[in-house]
């Protein structure tokens, strides 16, 4: 299996292990994630987003009001206001070997390494928003995600990823 790493810059030539900003009881590693979940950044780096799936432990009613009538098994929402921002960003996707990665979060598909890494490759992806629906991702936009947040929190939902949330609007 390949690991990936998304960035805003097009010329990496090799990952030295980093303390993480919001993780610093941790030692410097280089962060990847799996194939499955690398969806999850095509968005800009700091773009507030929730991701959800639909899971055999949900409730009838959070199923009917997270999904509706939508066919999608996965929703991505978004703050409207980075919709332009979306649309105008190129990210660079790094192709990692597995060997040497640990996993650090099964739900959310990372993988660390506290070994500098060289990628394999690095593959342009533009046009992230018509990325994620070729994915069959249900695409999403809001003013502010502070109410789905509380809701996803107080719901029977089990596979969700809140991220960036603290360059959401309050």
């Amino acid at each position: 299996m390949e690991l990936y790493h998304f960035s805003h810059e097009p010329d990496i030539e090799v990952f030295i292990p980093r303390v993480k900003a919001n993780r610093t009881d941790m030692p410097p590693v280089v962060w990847a994630i799996d194939p499955e979940h690398a969806f999850t950044f095509y968005v800009p780096r700091n773009c507030p987003r929730i991701v959800y799936k639909r899971s055999v432990m949900m409730s009838e009613e959070d199923e009917r009001t997270f999904f509706g009538v939508s066919s999608s098994d996965t929703v991505m929402v978004m703050e409207n206001d980075w919709y332009s921002q979306i649309s105008q960003t190129t990210m660079y996707r790094y192709t990692f070997a597995r060997e040497g990665f640990e996993r650090f979060d099964e739900t959310a598909g990372y993988f660390i390494s506290q070994q500098t890494v060289r990628p394999l490759d690095m593959q342009p992806i533009s046009h992230l928003l018509d990325q994620l629906m070729a994915l069959n991702i249900e695409v999403r936009f809001t003013p502010r995600l502070t109410k789905l947040r509380e809701a996803i929190l107080a719901s029977t939902l089990t596979d969700f990823g809140i991220h960036r949330f603290e360059h959401a609007k309050r």
